[in-house]
């Protein structure tokens, strides 16, 4: 009996399935085929399903009786990995950016168990968690490697890179990301959502996945894409779904996460002067930014909106401003009650081509110079202290008060400025309420 013949019986087990916990090369491929095939009732063939179902078996009886029990690992020429568009240093070709196997922490073994494990791990997340967590490697620019492994345990591929964002106890692979997802549509995108890209023909070099950050223009034809791709993790705004093979990404949504909108955000009161402006990181922004795009201000952001304050939010927030016919420091870019109100609401107008424009930034302009601590505190009472409180009000910390601002320092002065203070990330002696040079420099920039 030859070789072939001995297999052949085996074709006739078109319904066997591979245990989901065994992690054997020849379960790992089945698997992956059946991710990969389109579901009979979204357009896929059912015979088509039938012959992947019988090659995924062959493979496997193939690998275990030549390979001694391992499956073959396959000949097929590997695939280009998805060019992610124009690179750093101008290139607009990167190199292929091939996945590991599901690992655990520090590239531990996943053992046999690895999938039922993961799942059982799993913690809920916030979208807002999400996007912070991408938004870390991002700042530490953590560099690719399918073999290295970042501080926090995971992976530095594009796979370990979004189980670290969703926070699984393993670097899963583009192939097992969607067993931990529920797939969604395009309309249906939010932060903190996946896009992949699997590629049959090689699946480790030329699949790939990135984190949906939101969208950055109301025609939904560009969004801000969290990835890791080499040489390092990278945000930047990208055609959807990416800059090739973009009819072929499939969103998924991660069933970990927590109730509600996910992001903290889902109250329409406003949450305060202090969630916004100079050094402001946090999910307020990401909405306020997101509700400014749908008003019509998404000419203002090159990328994002993301939950760190930038230029791009108070310039599309003096814009919405300025469209509502409100002047002086009432379209000072930095929200309050009412600008809140009406863009949670729907209410006003849009931003369009009729809108003022916010006036052009002024290159070199420098802060008044600072008058001395001494102008300011119990007692003083002077012309810096009311310049002092109306440049809090225009900068959107003029929460506490209640008349004012006045030359006659009062606790009033001293709360807007700690506000102003902490909203710059300090604390302690750094954040007490009296201003000195720093302060006044970040105030009047």
């Amino acid at each position: 009996m030859t070789r072939t013949d001995h297999l052949s019986p085996l074709l006739e087990f078109d319904e066997i399935e591979p245990d989901e916990d065994c992690a054997c090369g020849g379960c790992n491929t089945r698997r992956r085929a059946r991710l990969h095939a389109a579901p009979v009732h979204e357009g896929g063939h059912a015979a088509a399903h039938s012959i992947r179902r019988r090659a995924a078996v062959l493979m496997a009886a193939v690998g275990t009786a030549i390979g001694g029990g391992t499956a073959a690992a396959g000949s097929a020429t590997a695939a280009s990995a998805p060019s992610p568009g124009p690179a750093r240093g101008g290139s607009t070709q990167s190199p292929q950016n091939p996945q590991g196997e599901v690992s655990g922490r520090y590239g531990q073994a996943p053992g046999a168990r690895a999938f039922a494990a993961a799942r059982a791990a799993a913690q809920p997340v916030t979208r807002a968690q999400i996007i912070q967590r991408a938004q870390s490697w991002v700042d530490q620019q953590v560099p690719y490697s399918m073999g290295r492994y970042w501080s926090d345990g995971y992976r530095q591929d594009c796979s370990g890179f979004v189980s670290m964002a969703w926070g699984l106890s393993h670097s899963q692979t583009t192939w097992t990301l969607p067993k931990f997802a529920d797939r969604i549509g395009k309309a249906d995108l939010q932060p903190g959502d996946i896009l992949i890209y699997n590629n049959p023909a090689n699946p480790h070099a030329g699949s790939h996945v990135t984190i949906f950050g939101g969208w950055t223009d109301s025609s939904r034809t560009r969004y801000l894409a969290y990835e890791q791709t080499s040489p390092g993790t990278r945000k930047r705004a990208t055609p959807y779904a990416y800059w090739n093979n973009s009819g072929s990404y499939v969103p998924y949504r991660y069933t970990g996460l927590s109730g509600g909108s996910n992001d903290g955000t889902s109250a329409t009161a406003f949450p305060g002067a202090d969630k916004f402006g100079p050094g402001a990181n946090n999910a307020y922004v990401t909405k306020l930014g997101q509700l400014l795009v749908q008003r019509g201000g998404a000419r203002f952001y090159s990328e994002g909106p993301g939950p760190r304050w930038g230029e791009a939010d108070r310039k599309a927030t003096q814009a919405f401003q300025l469209a509502q016919g409100w002047r002086g420091s009432e379209a000072d870019g930095i929200p309050g009650k009412d600008t809140w109100d009406y863009l949670v609401h729907g209410k006003g107008r849009n931003i369009d081509a009729g809108t003022p424009l916010p006036p052009p930034d002024r290159p070199g302009t420098e802060a008044p110079a600072f008058p001395g601590a001494d102008t300011f505190g119990p007692g003083a009472n002077n012309d810096h202290v009311r310049q002092l409180g109306e440049q809090l009000v225009r900068k959107g910390f003029g929460g506490a008060y209640d008349v004012g601002p006045g030359p006659q320092w009062s606790e009033s002065d001293r709360r807007n400025v700690q506000a102003f203070q902490q909203a710059q990330g300090w604390s302690g002696a750094d954040a007490d309420g009296y201003p000195g040079p720093e302060t006044w420099r970040r105030l009047f920039s």
